[in-house]
């Protein structure tokens, strides 16, 4: 293998069991292996194989990636939904949600230019230029104690999860290491997305910026959140029915 081949693709799947999905097989994918010479990637290679390779081996603090996944799926849409134009005079025939002109008489035939009805959402999309504003540690045993403190920063004044308060909406509790991006990801919860390091040199004030996280909001993100922690919601609010009647049970 050192001595032909040109290339060195590795092949990598995800460990589903580890998520709070209902899929039970899991993602895999090709992965090429670049830098060095085909020896030092072959070796590279063997080193690890068989053997989970972290997100925090890959991807570092402050770095640039590009996301890559497939969108939202809306269905079949007019283009008045599809394309954004503009809707036809209240009084129009036969429908006022369409392209009034489709094109003219010569070239005969409809320009691919022309607005028309189809499929909207569920598109692959690359978007380039996410900054890694945290690599996070998932939960982890460290002696007799179990440590869940991987959204605190310098100024919080108690131990917080990167969970908020009765979980993401539609997904759950995340106890896995996590990486926390700028800005938006397309598709909808649990829709897996690949990761790729930047393929550009990154040159901008903003690339090179160093992120120093203030606060993280853990408060529920389902209603109206006040809280960031049950230990802080349970100070201001008292004690629950349910815990009191746990208490006069343990009690008696």
């Amino acid at each position: 293998m050192k001595k032909y081949c040109k290339v060195i693709r590795l092949i990598a799947h995800t460990q589903i069991k580890l998520v709070p999905i209902s899929q039970k097989k899991a993602h895999m994918m090709e992965i090429q292996v670049n830098g060095g010479s085909i020896a030092d990637k072959v070796d590279f290679v063997r080193e690890r194989l068989e053997k989970q390779l972290g997100v925090n081996k890959i991807f570092g603090q402050d770095e640039m990636v590009d996301v890559i996944g497939v969108t939202r799926g809306k269905g079949f849409k007019g283009v008045t939904s599809r394309w954004h134009c503009k809707k036809l005079p209240r009084k129009t025939h036969k429908g006022l949600r369409k392209v009034a002109c489709i094109g003219a008489w010569h070239p005969s035939r409809v320009q691919y230019s022309v607005a028309r009805a189809g499929q909207k959402g569920y598109h692959h999309r690359t978007e380039v230029n996410k900054k890694v504003y945290r690599v996070g540690a998932g939960y982890h045993q460290d002696g007799n104690k179990v440590v869940k403190n991987n959204a605190a920063t310098g100024f919080d004044l108690t131990d917080k999860s990167i969970t908020p308060m009765g979980g993401f909406p539609h997904y759950g509790e995340v106890k896995q290491d996590f990486l926390m991006l700028k800005g938006c990801i397309m598709g909808p919860k649990k829709r897996v997305v690949t990761l790729r390091k930047t393929l550009l040199a990154q040159t901008s004030r903003v690339a090179r910026e160093k992120i120093n996280l203030k606060f993280i909001d853990t408060s529920s993100k389902f209603g109206h959140g006040r809280f960031q922690v049950a230990a802080e919601k349970r100070a201001f609010m008292g004690l629950m029915k349910k815990d009191r009647l746990r208490e006069e049970t343990t009690a008696t």
